[in-house]
């Protein structure tokens, strides 16, 4: 079904740098990057598919049984996203939030095209139809200088001004609202997210994402396209995972910001390993997350691996656990997907109590945001990571978004969750207002 070759490489980095800037041609693209970050579990250094074959886009209705469908009838490698209100296709919930950004709630694609990435050598994977193009298009991508790209990367926009969704105060206010239902015991812990937005705007995609990729490094850094929709993230953030039968969920829950001088950095962690509230939000989300799994677990196979681990990246330090578990093979990969979706992380507990809280509280539709990036193997395995840090550009409507967000537990100040969202949007901040 696919031909495979494959070639060394002499500069792995400007290799990235030419194969995504060629990539611009096709109206799909799924671009993943690791940036070379040290982990545990991870397949590729980075992966692109491109030029789609067949694809799926689907409203929340009924959305995890047509991923199923289309997931088994391809048997090959698929690559797309997971916008988070299909909560509304898992559970009885409703979407009724404005929609700014007009993405589909599910999209995968075939593609034709697909290079992997590891240590010095890249594989090309074709569908048949277009083998014929491997040699080509290798040398197509090797040949382009790096003045090319850096003259075809410049944006003609005028400069964005970025505008808050809500206030500050209001912002507060709606905290101090989430903190009533904790205390009243509808929930324990939520996620709320503000949005942060520039209308009659545009950017040049694929130099964002270059220039937020710079400063962020994460280990799951995405390019996304679908026609005139974009995603450009620097998600530090897994969702989940399937080796075999191994499943791995790695949700975060607290962070700290950087410094640069390296005591204070070292005392920065230390706060942040040490910080009660922080440790609690953690706990509570990997709690979550057991229950999550062992809706399709084999009995007594969900472990704790790491609990409240330190992760250092380039703009802030962050609290991560690691929680697996093993499934029968009868169990479709799409299913564990479905019983775990949305992630802990970006909700709540209890989950359903939260996310509808979320819901009246929020004031623009999440959308992908929160949701997932990832993609299916032809063997079922698969990788999916959280869609934070990210920016979301529609181009045919010149709207731009990016979100962030926290979660409130019954020790949070609505002050402190402020300052923490800052932290977090400091990167887009940074790339969009100097984009121009």
């Amino acid at each position: 079904m696919r031909s495979i070759k494959s070639y060394t490489l002499e500069d792995v980095d400007n290799f990235k740098e030419q194969l995504l800037y060629w990539a611009q041609q096709f109206d799909e693209i799924v671009w993943l990057d690791s940036n070379q970050y040290a982990q545990q579990y991870g397949s590729y250094d980075a992966v692109l598919a491109v030029d789609a074959f067949t694809s799926i886009k689907t409203d929340d209705q009924g959305a995890f049984d047509k991923l199923k469908e289309y997931q088994g009838i391809t048997s090959d490698w698929i690559f797309g996203y997971l916008s988070y209100d299909l909560k509304n296709d898992t559970e009885l919930l409703s979407s009724k939030n404005t929609d700014y950004l007009y993405f589909p709630e599910l999209f995968f694609f075939q593609p034709k095209r697909l290079y992997f990435i590891r240590g010095n050598e890249v594989t090309m994977s074709y569908l048949r139809m277009a083998e014929d193009e491997m040699e080509t298009d290798f040398s197509e991508v090797c040949a382009i200088s790096k003045e090319t790209i850096d003259n075809n990367t410049t944006s003609s926009c005028e400069r964005i001004k970025i505008r808050l969704r809500i206030t500050k105060d209001v912002y507060k206010e709606k905290v101090e609202t989430m903190l009533e239902h904790i205390h009243r015991g509808d929930i324990y812990e939520a996620n709320f997210c503000q949005e942060f937005y520039a209308e009659n705007s545009c950017i040049n995609p694929l130099d964002t994402y270059r220039r937020l990729n710079a400063i962020s490094a994460p280990p799951f850094a995405t390019y996304f396209r679908m026609g005139s929709n974009y995603l450009l993230s620097a998600s530090p953030e897994r969702y989940l995972r399937k080796e075999g039968q191994k499943i791995i969920s790695q949700p975060i829950k607290g962070t700290a910001k950087r410094s640069a001088d390296k005591e204070e950095d070292m005392q920065l962690i230390t706060q942040l390993k040490n910080d009660p509230k922080e440790r609690s939000e953690n706990v509570m989300i990997v709690d979550l997350v057991r229950n999550d799994l062992s809706r399709t677990a084999t009995k007594g196979s969900v472990q704790v691996e790491e609990l409240c681990k330190i992760y250092s990246f380039e703009q802030v330090h962050q609290m991560i656990s690691t929680v697996v578990s093993e499934v029968s093979p009868s169990i479709s990969p799409v299913d564990v997907i479905r019983t775990t979706f949305p992630m802990g992380s970006m909700t709540g507990a209890p989950k359903i109590s939260a996310m509808e809280i979320i819901e009246k509280l929020e004031s623009a539709k999440r959308g992908l945001y929160s949701g997932s990036v990832g993609y299916f193997s032809p063997e079922g395995d698969f990788d999916f990571n959280v869609i934070i840090r990210s920016i979301l550009y529609n181009e045919a409507a010149a709207y731009i978004s990016y979100t962030v967000g926290g979660a409130i537990t019954a020790k949070s100040t609505p002050e402190k969750e402020y300052e923490e969202c800052l932290i977090k949007a400091k990167a887009m901040r940074e790339v969009l207002e100097s984009s121009n």
